[in-house]
């Protein structure tokens, strides 16, 4: 019989390979500087000229979503690898081991995720003080319980198996266990947790600068943009909608590659 095909894997690939695409662009060329300001052009339609209008400055919003979406993208990147590095130590350790160390990080672990992301952020934000770096910090502490749990889970399925029990008879150290022969099985569960870290950093970095508490002035912010954009709705839709379908694609792309992996397998 052949499989299904996973429609969800396959569309958000698309997507999101659409989307780095034009970020990875914006990386080494954008049409104007995402900071220039022109008054002659303030609130210009799109055009060949701005193929996505100008906003109230005459600034490209074109060049400014292709550089915000890239600080997003980085943004999201740096909160998910520290917080699935650091994860996967946590709960390889604790689900391996067990015992009081188990509890108190589990503990630990109730505790951030009891509060909503985005006041936990804030809180931090607060704290640490606003700008790119922080913003990676105060995220990848919300993201570590998260990925520890998954990994956790796993490591305490696995190490019950017989290929564990048959690496300790060969005299397979505790660490050559965990990271040679257990985490190689757990990297298929971690990837639709991966899939999902991503979309929740893209929201919460943008929602945090629409708070005005993320990315600041005069560095272009998806966010910041969507915020600075509601009093031109009427007068300027391209500008609001630029920035936010900008984000629902982001968000879009990376929650249907977490739905492939994560419930696209079948068979027709």
């Amino acid at each position: 019989m052949k499989k299904r095909r996973n429609y969800n894997l396959i569309f958000g690939c698309a997507i999101t390979a659409f989307m780095i695409a034009l970020i990875v662009l914006g990386f080494f060329w954008t049409p104007y500087s995402p900071t220039a300001m022109d008054a002659s052009a303030r609130s210009d339609g799109p055009s060949l000229q701005h193929i996505l209008g100008t906003d109230n400055f005459g600034r490209d919003i074109f060049s400014r979503v292709l550089e915000g979406a890239g600080t997003t993208l980085i943004i999201a990147a740096s909160t998910v690898a520290i917080g699935l590095v650091l994860g996967i130590f946590i709960g390889a350790f604790t689900g391996y081991y067990g015992g009081w160390v188990d509890e108190v990080l589990m503990r630990i672990s109730d505790v951030i995720t009891a509060f909503p992301s985005v006041l936990m952020a804030m809180v931090l934000i607060s704290l640490l003080g606003t700008g790119k770096y922080n913003i990676i910090i105060a995220l990848s502490i919300l993201f570590i319980p998260s990925f520890a749990r998954v990994v956790r889970s796993e490591f305490a399925k696995q190490k019950q198996l017989d290929y564990v029990r048959a690496a300790k008879l060969m005299g397979a150290n505790d660490l050559r266990i965990m990271f040679v022969h257990i985490l190689p099985n757990v990297i298929p569960v971690l990837l639709s947790a991966v899939a999902i870290g991503f979309n929740n950093a893209v929201l919460a970095e943008a929602s945090m600068s629409f708070l005005g508490i993320g990315v600041q002035p005069p560095d272009p912010s998806l966010g910041r943009m969507l915020s600075e954009s509601q009093s031109f709705l009427s007068d300027a839709p391209w500008y609001p909608l630029s920035s936010g379908i900008t984000i629902v694609l982001l968000i879009l792309g990376f929650g249907l590659i977490s739905d492939g992996l994560g419930g696209g397998k079948g068979d027709a």
